[in-house]
């Protein structure tokens, strides 16, 4: 516990890197989430699927970014900005990473900068892109998602067809849910805390995801021998941000395309959260979601 407290007391300041890049402080997540039960958040979950431990979910490592992202790319991220990012080494908890971002080169609207997170040893977490008005031209996860090769074996998805399209799922980020992430945050924001700048409060990434999964978790919560499921990565954007707690809001969503590695099967989808009855649309969210083969009875028969 002292390492992330101390990564915490440490203010928040942007720190030279290599090639002209620039960084955030390291900081320590922390994964709360190791009592869920046939989660890849616990332990002996983790472990039995080959990994080194529960793991601190990406759209929390999400968090880490939008100081630096604000001091790149100014506040306007937070009304009109993105972040996207591939996850690719699973940490856990209070293993220290550190965000890195590029500066803009030209200066135009929408231009996307390179990304990243890497441990405190130089392994690479996380890659993608981050920018301010709609993104010039696809991110790098929209083509990975518009060019999935046709799956091989599919058995966990093999009766998944067509978009799976649903409109209109009321969500809510309630007060004592954001607390209890703002308990353990590695990289706090007045934002979060008071209402002053926008009006009411903000919501970190991380729960600007919790309420755009509300699409996958009602449109899959019948599907049959699911298994374990991570984040293989996710892209969200402000689309006329930000999101607020204690706020009604409605989600729609739809699958684009199916998948699988030689260890997962997955879901790319879309889903858009928006002001209530066809309001105005807040923000989005590009998802991959990945199953574990090893953990679904799909791939034990």
């Amino acid at each position: 516990m002292a390492q992330a407290l101390d990564a915490i007391q440490i203010p928040f300041e942007v720190l030279p890197a290599a090639d002209g890049a620039v960084a955030g402080p390291l900081r320590s997540p922390r994964n709360i989430e190791q009592d869920l039960p046939n989660s890849i958040h616990n332990d002996a979950v983790a472990q039995k699927l080959g990994l080194r431990g529960g793991t601190v979910a990406g759209s929390l490592h999400m968090e880490q970014f939008p100081s630096l992202l604000i001091a790149v790319l100014g506040p306007e991220w937070w009304s009109k900005g993105g972040l996207s990012l591939y996850f690719k080494y699973a940490t856990t908890d209070l293993e220290a990473v550190q965000c890195f971002a590029r500066r803009p080169g030209s200066g135009d609207v929408g231009e996307q900068v390179p990304t990243w997170m890497d441990t405190e040893d130089g392994r690479r977490v996380a890659e993608g892109t981050a920018w301010v008005g709609r993104p010039a031209g696809r991110t790098a996860l929209a083509e990975r998602a518009a060019n999935v090769p046709d799956p091989r074996d599919l058995r966990i998805f093999r009766d998944f067809h067509g978009e799976h399209e649903m409109r209109g799922i009321p969500v809510r980020v309630e007060e004592e849910v954001l607390a209890r992430r703002l308990d353990v945050i590695v990289e706090p924001l007045d934002e979060y805390v008071v209402p002053d700048r926008y009006g009411e409060r903000v919501l970190p990434p991380s729960m600007l995801v919790r309420a755009l999964t509300a699409y996958h978790n009602t449109m899959l919560q019948d599907w049959p021998d699911l298994g374990v499921g991570l984040y293989g990565a996710i892209e969200i954007e402000h689309l006329a941000g930000p999101c607020f707690v204690e706020h009604d809001y409605e989600v729609r969503g739809r699958v684009l395309a199916v998948g699988e590695t030689p260890r997962t099967e997955y879901l790319w989808y879309e889903s858009v959260l928006s002001e209530p009855s066809g309001g105005v649309d807040r923000a989005r969210m590009l998802m991959m979601l990945r199953f574990m083969k090893d953990s679904s009875p799909a791939w034990q028969r």
